[in-house]
């Protein structure tokens, strides 16, 4: 479990989530599974947890607890996938949105810019949409709206004309023929941190990971139990945004709403009015974790 991926804010998270020895929680991310190990130490034997996943790679982590249930499926269906096994609403909900550490060193996958592998980039590798075929089969003008969209990089339409004239030579298949391709309008001093972003828009596009997000924030509100603790670390501002706003006003886009005396209506109360971060002992053990920004609310 620790080779596929090292929990970040371990103990954070289990310290938000505030569990009840008889409660029911979701890990929407389960991944390697140490944070569902680490929840399952605080459960009793009337507790219940679980473990969504979309990458069958992770059931061989899943724990021999017959507390635990694993759910294959993208956590865009958390609503449905519940019901489906008799639970209606839940004590509290986990998701650490950051791409484990197994899918970027395992190089067949295509999440890496270093080395050469299939351009794949699906997390759900039963079918749908891969790298390739957004690379190849997009217009320059959708390409480049992407790479601004969930890249944030600049000069989008420079970088899609780039890889317009590369794949009109050859179809682009592989992380190695992408890195070639950008490669006249990639940036020498910044040439790690342009390619991150680059991989970072296509693996969004190509997951529909924003739109996911926003329907598990939506269904969240609709299971967490009264006093419920919803726990989100994210790890790129796009998806800090909208954790942010869907706490602060009840909805993604941060729209505020007002009852009939001005008071903001939500369902929230915010916990972490600033982001919790990892300490200096985490990051010198686990420098993936840099970037990672936890943010919690309590269902009222």
């Amino acid at each position: 479990m620790s080779s596929y991926h090292v929990p970040v804010l371990l103990e954070e998270c289990i310290e938000m989530l505030d569990i009840k020895p008889d409660g029911i929680y979701a890990d929407l991310t389960f991944g390697g599974g140490g944070h569902s190990r680490r929840i399952l130490e605080e459960l009793g034997s009337e507790g219940s947890l679980y473990g969504f996943d979309q990458d069958s790679d992770t059931k061989a982590n899943a724990p021999d607890d017959e507390r635990f249930h694993y759910v294959e499926s993208n956590f865009r269906f958390l609503r449905s996938a519940l019901r489906l096994r008799g639970v209606e609403r839940v004590d509290g909900i986990l998701a650490d949105l950051g791409v484990s550490s197994h899918h970027f060193d395992a190089l067949p996958r295509g999440f890496s810019f270093r080395g050469e592998a299939p351009l794949d980039m699906r997390m759900n590798q039963r079918g749908g949409e891969t790298a390739a075929d957004v690379v190849n089969n997009r217009s320059e003008e959708e390409l480049a709206r992407i790479l601004s969209q969930y890249g944030e990089l600049e000069t989008t339409w420079k970088i899609a004309s780039c890889i317009a004239r590369a794949r009109a030579a050859a179809p682009i298949l592989t992380t190695a023929a992408l890195v070639r391709a950008v490669e006249p309008c990639t940036p020498k001093r910044d040439e790690s941190k342009f390619l991150t972003k680059l991989f970072q828009a296509l693996r969004i596009e190509v997951n529909g990971e924003m739109e996911a997000l926003k329907m598990a924030l939506e269904q969240s509100a609709k299971i967490l139990k009264p006093g419920g603790r919803l726990v989100v670390i994210s790890y790129h501002s796009l998806e800090d945004r909208i954790v942010k706003n869907f706490i602060r006003s009840g909805n993604t886009e941060g729209r505020l709403e007002k009852d009939f005396f001005g008071r903001v209506t939500t369902p929230w109360e915010v916990v972490t009015r600033k982001a919790i971060t990892p300490s200096a002992e985490e990051l010198e053990r686990n420098s993936r974790s840099r970037s990672a920004k936890l943010r919690v609310a309590t269902k009222l």
